[in-house]
């Protein structure tokens, strides 16, 4: 039987970060332009291969314009340089039921690191327009720093600016394709 192929429905699919602002208070981001293919040797979402999920460095949203700016500048993502950060699925784990970690490569501003995340599968569905679907949460974190978004900055009261460490989360959902 030929693999089985799937392409994420960016409708029904967010890509978002969450990071630290003066260790105080949370501030997320998202992703607003994605996309993310897999192929699985069965329609159950078994044994998948080929996990590419790219994002597009300016398509990032913090709700501020001018903080928005500053992440696509040479001081973080380097949007002009790098537009985009990629990650590459290698091996996809059960861990227990419906809980899976997916080991792979992530590719920020030109530096690959080994990445986990861990993946609630949603299971599986026919919409009512005959499509098949596949459904999961994607939780992770990773240092910023190891991928050179090394910008710092400390107040006047020795407060850090941004946290190194920054909490991924994604919904993604996935129409089987053909």
């Amino acid at each position: 039987m030929a693999n089985v192929k799937w392409k994420v429905d960016p409708t029904h699919s967010e890509v978002q970060f969450k990071v630290k602002h003066l260790m105080i208070t949370t501030v997320t981001g998202y992703f607003s332009s994605f996309d993310l293919v897999a192929e699985t040797e069965d329609e159950q979402f078994s044994n998948p291969t080929g996990v590419v999920f790219t994002a597009d460095i300016d398509s990032i949203s913090t709700n501020n314009e001018q903080r928005d700016t500053h992440l696509k500048s040479p001081d973080f993502f380097d949007a002009a340089n790098h537009s985009q950060l990629r990650f590459e699925g290698r091996r996809y784990e059960n861990v227990s039921g419906n809980e899976y970690q997916l080991h792979g490569d992530l590719t920020i501003r030109g530096n690959t690191k080994p990445v986990t995340v861990n993946v609630e599968f949603g299971g599986i569905v026919v919409d009512p327009y005959g499509q098949t679907k596949a459904g999961f949460t994607v939780d992770g974190k990773i240092n910023r720093k190891d991928f050179g978004l090394t910008w710092s900055a400390v107040t006047e009261a020795g407060s850090v600016v941004v946290s190194d460490e920054i909490k991924l989360h994604c919904e993604i959902q996935l129409v089987k394709q053909g």
